[in-house]
């Protein structure tokens, strides 16, 4: 009797054990139990680095954004007065290749319409070059059917992740870059201006004509004299 009790002691025992294994390796298989995720449902605040206000019309904006763009190599794909959206591809290795898609909504602010508001977000995707088997079978007429099988490898590139870029140094420099196109060059001063333009001594005026200075009168080049000295 003490025996069959220590049997299923024993085997109470290893069942837990299994339960209790399972259940630390459940977690990293369930990111919805103890799993640390990089999601974070507290990311919305009232300052974000995808936003940015600025004192110029909403055409005026997204066409800064998509100067913007341009002059970094994008490839802008759809440009109107209220979204702009460009790729850029990048491959470090010879079997990875990134691309990475910007995208900007100008919203104008207030009655007005002189203020706009920028988002602007990057989605990187991940692709890997993968080798795929490609088999085929080949008929020969002068020995009847016989197949002959035919092996063939492609590289394909095979998507493999997505992520919004979440790094504030590239959303800085995109807006900073973005200002430089949406704000004209200002104005310099009226004596700035005098003092970089070089001075250009007038040409003095022709003499007049032989016939013209006969024909004015001699009286008319006399200065008026003053009542004093008169």
């Amino acid at each position: 009797m003490n025996r069959y009790r220590s049997l299923v002691a024993s085997a109470i025992g290893a069942w837990v054990c299994v339960v209790l294994v399972g259940c630390a390796g459940m977690s990293d298989s369930m990111p919805s139990l103890e799993r640390k995720v990089r999601f974070d449902p507290d990311d919305f605040d009232s300052v974000s680095m995808h936003t940015r206000h600025i004192s110029a019309p909403q055409a005026q904006a997204c066409e800064a954004a998509r100067r913007a763009l341009l002059s970094q190599g994008y490839l802008v794909s759809s440009a109107t007065a209220e979204v702009v959206a460009g790729r850029k591809y990048f491959q470090p290795t010879s079997d990875t290749h990134y691309e990475v898609e910007m995208r900007v909504v100008c919203a104008p602010e207030g009655v007005s319409q002189e203020r706009t508001t920028a988002f602007a977000s990057a989605l990187q995707d991940r692709y890997v070059i993968k080798k795929i088997n490609n088999s085929a079978s080949l008929g020969v007429g002068v020995l009847g059917s016989v197949s002959l099988p035919v092996s063939a490898t492609d590289d394909t590139l095979v998507k493999v992740g997505s992520e919004t870029v979440t790094d504030a140094r590239f959303y800085e420099r995109f807006f900073q870059l973005f200002d430089r196109y949406v704000r004209p060059p200002s104005a310099q001063p009226v004596g700035q201006a005098d003092a970089a333009t070089p001075m250009v001594a007038r040409p003095e005026p022709l003499p007049l004509p032989l016939q013209e200075r006969e024909a004015v009168d001699p009286a008319d080049d006399v200065p008026p004299q003053s009542p004093a000295a008169q």
